[in-house]
């Protein structure tokens, strides 16, 4: 397992992660599948003392991950980085005129992760961001997320990372159940698309 003893292991991106975690506290780990994990994690293996820590903040794209990598990154010095970011890159192109290009996004991915192997010992764990057609015009979003993924998926071939591929989890399950019962927004995960997050994370580092 990727996990070992007394390991702190940092998630890092966006509402997904953050999922109603309190800033004011810096052991919350919010509602969604960063709790999931730790408690699974917790349950399965009590005797590794593991810490889970969460600083996802609704809203980011890289740019914002960058600005604040030193103190929500580097300074908590984990031993294993969880990373999902990508969805308001593309998302802010379509709400608010704010265009990420490919080729910003792989710049600006690629300096946080080599930010972290710079300063830290630690393992990457990558995890694809990812959309449904929640509603329909999100399918106008896959010519701009698609890039986005693949810079993903290159980059955790580039830096060694354990790759969780949620894109094609969440297309998955869709042929299971209404996309909608997944994400109500194309997005934003239902608590059974949590679970699949958490699950697909555990199964990535060996855990279950």
């Amino acid at each position: 397992m990727l996990l070992n003893d007394n390991d702190v292991v940092l998630f890092q991106g966006d509402s997904i992660t953050d999922w109603g975690r309190n800033r004011e506290d810096g052991a919350s780990l919010g509602v969604g599948y960063s709790l999931m994990v730790a408690s699974r994690v917790g349950h399965l293996y009590p005797e590794k003392n593991i810490t889970f820590l969460n600083r996802g903040i609704g809203g980011n794209r890289t740019i914002d991950l960058l600005e604040r990598w030193d103190k929500d990154c580097l300074e908590l010095k984990p031993n294993v980085l969880s990373i999902m970011i990508g969805i308001n890159d593309t998302w802010r192109r379509f709400d608010n005129n704010e265009n990420t290009p490919v080729e910003q996004y792989e710049a600006r991915y690629r300096d946080l992760l080599q930010r972290a192997t710079d300063k830290l010992d630690v393992k990457l764990i990558m995890m694809e961001p990812f959309v449904l057609p929640v509603p329909e015009d999100r399918k106008l979003w896959r010519a701009d997320l698609d890039p986005k993924i693949h810079v993903v998926r290159e980059l955790a071939r580039e830096f060694g990372a354990v790759l969780v591929p949620l894109d094609g989890l969440f297309a998955e399950a869709s042929t299971k159940a209404d996309p909608a019962f997944w994400t109500p927004d194309g997005v934003h995960p239902s608590p059974a698309g949590h679970g699949l997050i958490a699950e697909a994370w555990l199964k990535a580092v060996g855990a279950i």
